[in-house]
């Protein structure tokens, strides 16, 4: 038997830049309970549109600063561990994130690692498949991402 379960609504961030030979990075965070690479993520906010959460915890997590889209990449799914053995199945929005600067002092620079990577890499370094296929996809096609960019630096 199969128990309808909700699932909960979280938002990310997916900081990227291109480093100083051209090629795109990704800046990936470490989780605080086991240090999985993830990417900056969290709850929906009240009053904040997603991709205005999704900037907010960009900063927190990793300390990133820049221009995030209101226009989400993907979606994946993952099963977040709650107290007391409990967990909810998370649909995480992703929101494109380029990255201006990072900050020497964030708010949870002692609880986490922060790292660029190819986006290869990143989806060979998460647990997640959904958020792994995410990244492949964006891998073979990084036209979105340079949108991004292009409209950031006309805007």
């Amino acid at each position: 038997m199969s128990s309808k379960r909700s699932v909960a609504k979280q938002i990310a961030a997916l900081p990227f830049h291109w480093d100083k030979n051209g090629k795109l990075r990704v800046l990936m965070v470490t989780s605080r309970d086991r240090g999985r690479w993830i990417m900056p993520k969290g709850w929906t906010m009240d009053g904040k549109k997603p991709w205005q959460a999704a900037k907010i915890e960009a900063l927190e997590e990793a300390g990133a600063v820049g221009y995030v889209a209101d226009q989400a990449i993907g979606v994946y799914h993952y099963k977040k561990k709650l107290e007391k053995g409990r967990s909810v199945i998370c649909r995480v929005t992703v929101y494109p994130m380029v990255v201006d600067k990072l900050k020497r002092r964030w708010k949870e620079r002692d609880e986490r690692k922060r790292h660029w990577f190819s986006l290869n890499k990143a989806a060979k370094l998460v647990e997640e498949p959904e958020l792994s296929d995410l990244l492949r996809e964006l891998a073979r096609d990084t036209k979105k991402l340079t949108e991004l960019n292009d409209l950031r630096l006309v805007a």
